[in-house]
């Protein structure tokens, strides 16, 4: 587009009007300054756009061609402005949620229930990614806010603390047995066991890694899954001893379906949270989640 959005407003109002005079009192400008404009436009464009006469202007062929199309433009962009409007005044909006399938299903759609019921008219997309790669999205304006494990650096964002969380392993019964037939002892159980850890890529792997190394532990065969939830079902079925998150498999430990393995040195615990970019520029969808959350504990 060669020229800008004020001359084809004004091409449009003449137009409108049929005449110059109504279409300067209109637009609160002097008449030559429209005349100067429309010459400027057919200049640009390179051809006669309005027939002059004594009662007003009136659109050549090719000026109603282009009319057609300033029209639409210009009633898009009303429509445009009258559903900003609308959405404004019903509080419409859209939130886009990052977080890992798991802490979404656990964590998340609990706090989201109640959020959706009270707010309506936000529309929600959540994206499925590690801790790692929520950060990125983050990073990149691809989403809103991040449900995370707490990153190391926090480096123009703000980190909101939601639930301290306790990693722990796991394995069924008859593997454990297994592993006890073998002359495994309670001590070496994860040395000697086969190990299921989410892939290398996730934060919690990487944390789990530092684990080992800080306490000389040393593994042996592993198994890299990319879902918390796949590794408890692992678990379940007696494939292995799986790192999870304990309160996620509360269940299955009342009940025996799983076996906690006893730790020399127990894991520290960690933070998960909501983490979101600090500075201007938040939409009103974020701030009425960040509100909603921030009473969600004392209020449920």
């Amino acid at each position: 587009m060669n020229q800008n959005l004020s001359s084809y407003r004004i091409f449009y109002t003449v137009a409108s009007t049929g005449n110059i005079s109504k279409a300067a009192r209109e637009l609160y400008i002097s008449q030559p300054a429209i005349s100067k404009s429309i010459q400027k436009l057919e200049e640009s464009i390179g051809c006669r756009l309005f027939s002059r006469s004594s009662r007003g202007v009136v659109l050549t062929a090719e000026g109603k061609l282009l009319h057609d199309h300033v029209r639409a433009a210009f009633e898009t962009l009303s429509i445009g402005e009258e559903k900003l409007k609308r959405s404004i005044e019903l509080g419409i909006g859209h939130l886009r949620i990052g977080v890992s399938s798991t802490l979404c299903r656990h964590l998340l759609l609990p706090c989201l229930k109640e959020f959706i019921r009270l707010n309506p008219n936000i529309s929600i997309s959540i994206t499925c990614q590690s801790t790692n790669g929520t950060l990125q999205l983050l990073d990149d304006g691809r989403i809103d806010i991040g449900l995370v494990g707490k990153p190391d650096s926090l480096k123009n964002t703000r980190f909101d603390f939601l639930e301290e969380i306790e990693d722990t392993f796991v394995a069924a019964k008859d593997y454990l047995r297994n592993l006890h037939a073998r002359g495994v002892p309670k001590d070496d159980i994860l040395s000697s066991a086969t190990l299921m850890l989410l892939d290398k890529n996730n934060m919690t792997r990487q944390y789990i890694d530092s684990y080992f190394q800080d306490h000389q532990i040393r593994i042996q065969d592993t198994i890299d899954i990319s879902d918390m939830d796949l590794l408890i079902d692992f678990a379940r079925i007696g494939a292995g001893v799986a790192c999870v998150i304990r309160s996620f498999v509360s269940r299955e430990l009342a009940d025996g379906t799983l076996v906690e393995i006893p730790l020399k040195h127990p894991i520290p615990k960690r933070h998960v949270g909501f983490v979101y970019k600090t500075g201007s520029g938040a939409s009103k969808s974020l701030e009425e989640f960040v509100r909603f959350y921030r009473n969600f504990g004392t209020s449920a």
